[in-house]
């Protein structure tokens, strides 16, 4: 009897083994090495193109809240403006079951994302991550807040339009936020977003 429960252990722990194993060379197969962040904000349609002959410019000054960056997924899956619309710290659980764990709080982070492209299909939950001044970073969690609507799951957006939702982060109280990110194809994609929160 302990023989077959130990087999049935054996067999459940070279399972999980082949399946973690055919995602990390999926992952793997899917990224081509060129990795990027891009931190610069897409430029108004009605901006002027700068003058020729002027002073130098400048590096440009890192996207911030509210500012659209222009990110590429793999060529299948193309390409949508995101932008972080607004930021609400200390975000208060939707009911009385959506608590952070003893010294963490939430941060809700609101995003537009805008298919450029094909259709934008993907789960937003799994793009996002916040990371703090002393370069840590943390994914979303589970719960939504009272800051408003979150993205739910899996979403499909059509070419041209856009979806508008919020993600829920956990981070510890004294955690000092610094940026927030964004990456096409639930993170896998080579170009990532990076705006500035101070």
């Amino acid at each position: 009897m302990a023989s077959t429960a130990a087999r049935s252990t054996v067999r459940r722990s070279a399972a999980a083994l082949l399946a973690a194993s055919l995602v990390a060379l999926g992952a793997t197969a899917c990224n081509t090495g060129d990795s990027s962040v891009s931190t610069e904000a897409k430029k108004p349609a009605s901006s002027a193109p700068a003058a020729s002959g002027g002073a130098k410019q400048g590096a440009p000054a890192p996207a911030k809240v509210g500012d659209t960056i222009a990110l590429k997924g793999y060529e299948k899956n193309g390409t949508a403006d995101v932008t972080v619309v607004k930021i609400v710290d200390n975000a208060e659980g939707e009911d009385e079951f959506s608590k952070p764990a003893d010294g963490k709080r939430f941060v809700a982070v609101q995003f537009r994302i805008k298919a450029t492209g094909k259709a934008y299909s993907d789960a937003p939950s799994n793009s996002a991550k916040l990371l703090d001044n002393q370069g840590q970073s943390y994914g979303t969690g589970l719960y939504d807040t009272k800051a408003g609507q979150g993205f739910s799951g899996s979403v499909n957006i059509a070419p041209g339009e856009s979806g508008l939702g919020f993600l829920t982060f956990e981070v510890p109280k004294d955690a000092v936020l610094d940026k927030v990110q964004f990456t096409l194809d639930s993170g896998m994609a080579d170009q990532t977003g990076q705006w500035k929160l101070a």
